[in-house]
């Protein structure tokens, strides 16, 4: 009987070790904490974001991949319209004429960043399907795609595959030019996306995005969405794994929002909850912020400083304010 006695208070003991050896490990986990997987995802979408811009744009421009003359005259108005400056990269069209392009970046940098390597587009079932029809799915290579931050030569390098389907057909030369087209959507999806940072550790990202561009007062904006599922979660823009191994996910609650005055990396509305393995706690991001981490609203010759990172356990929160430069 005392033999059962002290077996059951042995097991006791250990389980509440066990529990405080928990409650220690998050508690130490919230007070390391520094908001770095927030900001590892935010700076992989800002440059998917470009490199989704830049596809858009060239892809549009040639002849044979739009599916329509737009000549050198309609692709200037677009840059124009646009205010786009396509330095940093040249286009290799020899392909073009079996559905493909290469956009090859020569390491000159501009507005801060260094890009190298190329980006391989493709139009899946060419010559039937041209990037102005519905349904259009542009398969995007990213070969040794490397953005490197000239101020503190961080950088980000993404290899792997991405699917850009064309949902309601046209593109922005038709939601510049013409009225008949007041906006167009277009989703970005993709698995096992690899993405090293610094040269040195890798992440894997599954991005699920869809992208409303729109021109209201006559500035081109875009809406994004995420699209994608995992488990119980929806409404995910990705998930997979941060350069530490741990698995997480992305959730937009709030949709973000970025328009060409403030620029694709500066979103002047939207919300992101980030959840990451074994952390009793969510990193709930927030877009447009001012230095404080106060929310604030874009005008036409106000931009927002940045975006804000938020932790909360144990009625305990904390927060971490990012610039967006």
């Amino acid at each position: 009987m005392k033999k059962n006695k002290l077996i059951y208070s042995i097991s006791l003991a250990m389980v509440a070790g066990a529990l405080l050896f928990t409650s220690c490990k998050k508690s130490k986990a919230f007070k390391e904490e520094d908001g770095q997987s927030s900001a590892d995802n935010r700076n992989v979408q800002t440059e998917n974001d470009l490199a989704t811009n830049e596809v858009n744009t060239e892809v549009g421009n040639n002849n044979l991949l739009h599916g329509r003359s737009v000549g050198p005259t309609g692709a200037a108005a677009i840059q124009k319209a646009l205010g786009i400056n396509a330095t940093g990269y040249t286009v290799d069209t020899t392909g073009a004429y079996t559905g493909t392009i290469k956009i090859n970046y020569n390491g000159l940098t501009v507005n801060n960043r260094t890009r190298t390597g190329s980006i391989r587009l493709t139009i899946l079932n060419y010559p039937a399907k041209k990037w102005k029809d519905a349904g259009c799915i542009l398969k995007v290579d990213y070969l040794a795609y490397k953005v490197t931050r000239a101020s503190d030569g961080k950088s980000v390098e993404l290899n792997g595959t991405q699917n850009i389907t064309n949902e309601s057909g046209g593109s922005w030369f038709d939601l510049l030019f013409t009225p008949a087209h007041p906006s167009l959507a277009t989703s970005v999806t993709g698995s096992n996306l690899n993405v090293t940072f610094d040269g040195d550790k890798t992440a894997v990202y599954n991005i699920n995005r869809r992208f409303t561009y729109s021109l209201p007062n006559g500035v081109l904006t875009c809406t994004g969405e995420g699209i994608g599922n995992n488990g119980d979660l929806s409404n995910l823009e990705n998930y997979g794994t941060t350069r530490e191994g741990d698995t997480f996910t992305s959730q937009v609650t709030t949709p973000i929002v970025w328009n060409w005055t403030c620029g694709w990396y500066a979103p002047v509305q939207g919300e992101v909850n980030i959840k990451v393995a074994d952390k009793d706690f969510d990193l709930k991001v927030v877009f447009s912020v001012d230095q404080s981490g106060n929310a604030v609203t874009a005008a036409a010759n106000s931009c927002p400083y940045g975006w804000k990172v938020e932790w909360t356990h144990k009625n305990k929160t904390k927060k971490k304010v990012f610039g967006y430069v």
